[in-house]
């Protein structure tokens, strides 16, 4: 069965404006303004916890992994219960979802984002039942840009890892589809815009209403 397994952050959703507030109440909880912009630091904030804390301790002039090791937990706690406060989907990203789905494919998710947020948002935002497949960066022991967690949500959605693809926004999903010997496309809408055409993805998806031929052609 063809499949098509996307990325969450960045990919389905901007889910950067919910992530950098968590930073931030991090470092006002230790007495500092601040010290990340919802505009400027949106391609941080799709890297994950630990590059939100390590940019926004860099510009207070010092950096250790122990400040970020004490504080990720804190982060993750304050985005779990402020989690769905900004993030919108991207527009027609979930219509084209249902479409590829209307038309016989499996669909499924994998993001280094942790299973139990990732499935905490998804349900608030009224879309789990979309997709027959999550697998989160704590699913496995291993994570993207590892193959293992793109083969396994093509297995759990009931997919051939053979006829799938990822669609993604970083060079992370890029590297996770080349090593799984798979085709990529990066949306040009996400966090860099068309800057990911630096990464050669085998297509870059200017807007979900093409998503459906962009598959087509690649698988």
């Amino acid at each position: 069965m063809k499949t098509v397994i996307f990325d969450l952050d960045g990919t389905l959703a901007d889910t950067s404006g919910d992530l950098i507030a968590a930073a931030n109440a991090c470092f006002v909880d230790l007495g500092h303004d601040p010290l990340l912009d919802e505009d400027a630091d949106r391609l941080t904030a799709f890297h994950g916890g630990r590059a939100m804390l390590r940019l926004g301790f860099s510009r207070l002039g010092a950096v250790t992994e122990a400040d970020i090791d004490r504080e990720y937990p804190r982060l993750l706690a304050f985005y779990e219960e402020n989690i769905d406060t900004k993030t919108v989907l991207y527009p027609g990203a979930m219509a084209a979802v249902g479409a590829l789905s209307a038309n016989g494919f499996k669909v499924g998710i994998c993001t280094n984002k942790p299973e139990g947020l990732a499935e905490l948002l998804l349900q608030r935002l009224g879309i789990r039942a979309a997709f027959q497949s999550l697998i989160g960066a704590d699913t496995l022991p291993v994570r993207k840009p590892d193959p293992l967690p793109f083969r396994t949500a093509v297995e759990r959605a009931g997919g051939d890892p053979n006829a799938a693809l990822l669609v993604g926004d970083t060079i992370t999903d890029l590297k996770t589809a080349r090593a799984a010997d798979a085709p990529v496309i990066l949306v040009g809408f996400g966090p860099e815009g068309g800057g990911v055409a630096r990464l050669k993805p085998d297509a870059i998806l200017p807007s979900y209403d093409q998503l459906g031929s962009v598959v087509s052609n690649l698988l």
